[in-house]
């Protein structure tokens, strides 16, 4: 405090009477410091940076130049400066300015959360989430930095570690309707190929059998396939038989998922089969899904089957996840054909145990190839179709049961069972 600012003081408390004088001291010197060149020029600089214009952040970053000439090393500057250059974009700049400070000062929690946000805002998730740590330990009792790793932990892709900070910044006095609004905003319908639940390997066998009515011969398929998991994603080998219309038919497929951007995957599949048969020669499929708001997801798709000529089938599908439930609608068009070249799907799960892996699934379909046939084996125009699903897991140990029905645009009335077994490790 300057002796001017202490004259003062006395004087006040001469004029006045008894004050209290430690929150009089505080007083004083507060106001000393909000008259202070550098806080003053630090304001102006401050305004500059956040007005949005970009010749404004440019004389701002001017004004901290000059500020780090008088005053090298000064970390405030520094911290300030470092800011204004990641709301520029101008990241490796940034980075040097914030590490520096968090160098000098790493007990400085500004500098942590500046740093956190710096790589989150250059596509860097998990080195912001890392940064953010720092902030979580040095304010534990504070819920913004919880809030703060768990968007990191999100925009990389690991729901459940985002997921407990999320409920840890609730526990801190978040408001209750905006933790509901993150949480929701984490829970995608992630395929179990896409899931990182600490198994490496998953083989799965299956069986799936449909009867018909007016004398057709009932349809056999068999599938197995052994996928790979990898960090952000994983690769299946398929083996494909077909057994319709008492001709039998073999295919192998490689079938790709990925992880992409915040709350986005997509999926890739290639299939091989015979040159002539139920099974088509090549097929391919290519879907994007990106979640979007409190618990939304968005998709798009395009398959490809070649038999004699090219049929292709393009979609678009919704869907919705709250709670342990998930909702998806699928529009699918078939283009170049006389009739039925619309169909619809809606899907309704529930995860009954709350956890990613044991659920119930109803279907309801209509239209051409409503849901595409094992393997691709026919394209053909049901009137009607639903299903039910029921998958359970025993540690290392699956199961899936499923029954439906259609009524096919031929005449024909389908019923339909499957069984598959899995097995990971």
């Amino acid at each position: 405090m300057t002796a001017l600012a202490w004259l003062l003081l006395q004087s006040g408390a001469m004029l006045a009477g008894p004050v209290d004088l430690p929150q009089a001291v505080s007083a004083a010197v507060a106001q000393e410091q909000e008259q202070d060149p550098e806080v003053m020029r630090l304001r102006e600089a401050r305004e500059l940076a956040t007005s949005g214009d970009p010749a404004q952040r440019q004389r701002a970053l001017a004004m901290y130049d000059a500020m780090l000439q008088a005053s090298p090393g000064n970390t405030d500057v520094l911290l300030a400066r470092g800011r204004t250059y990641a709301w520029a974009g101008r990241y490796q700049e940034a980075e040097a300015d914030l590490r520096a400070v968090t160098a000098a000062k790493p007990g400085y929690a500004d500098a942590w959360s500046a740093l956190g946000d710096l790589y989150l805002w250059s596509g860097q998730p998990r080195l912001a989430a890392d940064a953010y740590a720092h902030w979580v330990a040095l304010e534990p009792q504070s819920p913004a930095p919880y809030l703060a790793r768990g968007r990191a932990w999100r925009a990389a892709g690991e729901r459940e570690a985002a997921r407990a900070d999320f409920l840890a910044a609730g526990e801190r006095g978040t408001a209750a309707e905006e933790v509901a609004d993150l949480l929701a905003s984490v829970q995608i319908a992630t395929p179990d190929a896409l899931r990182n639940d600490g198994y490496r390997w998953q083989l799965r066998a299956s069986w799936d059998h449909t009867g018909f009515d007016g004398g057709r011969t009932a349809w056999n398929d068999t599938t197995v396939s052994v996928r790979r998991r990898f960090t952000q994603g994983s690769l299946a080998l398929e083996w494909l038989q077909a057994d319709h219309f008492s001709q039998r038919d073999a295919a192998w497929a490689l079938d790709g998922y990925a992880g992409l951007w915040s709350r986005a995957y997509a999926n890739l599949r290639y299939q091989q089969g015979p040159a002539n048969g139920v099974l088509p020669r090549q097929s391919w499929r290519a879907e994007l899904f990106q979640g979007v708001g409190a618990g939304w997801e968005l998709s798009a798709s395009v398959d490809h089957l070649r038999f004699s000529g090219t049929t292709a089938f393009y979609g678009v599908g919704v869907g919705r996840y709250w709670g342990d439930w998930y909702a998806r609608y699928k529009l699918q068009h078939v283009p170049g054909v006389a009739s039925g070249s619309w169909s619809q799907r809606l899907l309704l799960r529930n995860y009954y145990r709350g956890n990613g892996d044991d659920y119930l699934e109803l279907t309801v379909s209509h239209g051409r190839s409503a849901d595409l046939d094992r393997g691709g084996a026919l394209v053909r125009n049901a009137s009607a179709a639903f299903g039910a699903a029921w998958v359970r897991y025993f540690g290392t140990w699956g199961f899936k049961l499923g029954a439906g029905g259609a009524n096919d645009a031929d005449g024909f009335h389908e019923r339909e069972f499957s069984v598959a077994l899995y097995r990971r490790w």
